[in-house]
């Protein structure tokens, strides 16, 4: 049983953040802000795989103005804006109905700009996060580090959380980002010590899919299963739907999420005697949008299959031209191999719907 670190309570829309709320799932859009049509459709597409809040990219004015449209397309879906060096972005994207900003109040042009972002958030109950990345810190903090450090990193982190705090703004979320794994472990576990605000995880440039979840489920999950971590973003070279879906399989590997299907298949072997792969595959897919607290298994071995997956609510262990469907690890009965995912998807959908 892992036991979460409790940290400052915000709220995204709807959605909480800390205060042992549960981990929450973020992707980004990754099309303009201002072409509506895309936007909107990706952020449904989002929704639909189960992403809790999405982030926009707010690089200009016209991005800003768009945010009230897409309020107004979809009003239940928490949309965190993007901004970066000015300060009038993060005023727009406030008047407009924005549910959080990431913004680094060191970037933004002086304490007078700071203080108007503070007073325009706290006036609506927009939280904040401060986004730090290995990559970009500041100069005098590489000058006294020498290079990117947990350290520097936590030391930025607490530069930008004085400007918000001197304003008397403290619904505040934290990331502290590197493209290292092991530099960005070091930097959110030297903050939980150092900060109470809710840490927003993630490990940056992660590049594509496959390599990309590897390190995200490596990092994001190290910290998960040290109790660390209110929400969390994989950051994919992909589309942001392939994000959410992957950070959503790491909170259920971590056993922080429950809901839906968690599939287990063996890793095939010599006795194997069916085309096992694409049956994962396609049973995979087909359980995509089952709702139901339940484990799948697809065995590749009539002998141990169901034994081995005696813990799965639901399976199937194939055999030579045949398989097993089994329930609990008990045999239900024999299904030639062609009709295997059918009768599984037939047995599921009559206990438990789709």
């Amino acid at each position: 049983m892992i036991t979460r670190e409790k940290t400052k309570r915000i709220m995204v829309g709807g959605v909480p953040i800390g205060g042992g709320a549960a981990v929450s799932v973020q992707s980004m859009c990754n099309v303009h802000t201002w072409d509506l049509p895309r936007v909107t459709e990706q952020l449904r597409r989002l929704r639909a795989a189960g992403c809790d809040i999405v982030r926009l990219a707010v690089p200009d004015m016209e991005s800003a103005r768009a945010v009230s449209d897409i309020k107004e397309a979809l009003p239940d879906l928490p949309l965190v804006a993007d901004i970066h060096f000015d300060y009038r972005l993060a005023l727009e994207c406030a008047e407009r109905g924005i549910d959080k900003i990431r913004i680094n109040p060191g970037n933004i042009g002086g304490a007078e700009h700071v203080a108007a972002v503070a007073r325009a958030c706290a006036g609506r109950g927009i939280p904040i996060r401060i986004g730090v990345n290995g990559g970009s810190l500041e100069k005098p903090l590489l000058e006294k580090y020498g290079h990117p450090t947990a350290e520097a990193i936590v030391e930025s982190a607490a530069g930008h959380i004085r400007l918000l705090n001197d304003c008397g703004f403290d619904d505040i979320c934290l990331s502290l980002k590197s493209s290292s794994v092991p530099l960005t472990v070091a930097a959110y576990r030297l903050a939980a010590e150092t900060f109470p605000y809710p840490l927003h995880l993630g490990v940056t440039e992660t590049g594509t899919a496959y390599n990309g979840v590897v390190r995200s489920a490596v990092g994001i999950g190290t910290l998960l299963m040290e109790g660390l971590g209110d929400t969390i973003r994989v950051s994919l070279t992909a589309d942001p739907v392939e994000e959410a879906r992957a950070g959503i399989a790491i909170l259920k590997a971590a056993g922080l999420r429950k809901d839906g299907v968690r599939l287990v298949s063996c890793p095939t072997c010599g006795r194997t005697e069916i085309d096992l792969i694409s049956l994962a595959h396609e049973v995979e897919e087909r359980l995509r949008n089952v709702k139901a607290d339940i484990t799948v298994a697809v065995m590749g071995c009539v002998v141990n299959g169901p034994g081995e997956a005696r813990e799965a609510d639901y399976g199937v262990a194939g055999g030579r031209g045949c398989g097993l469907l089994f329930k609990k690890g008990e045999i239900v009965r024999r299904v030639p191999e062609e009709g295997l995912c059918d009768a599984l998807m037939e047995l599921i959908e009559s206990e438990v719907g789709r």
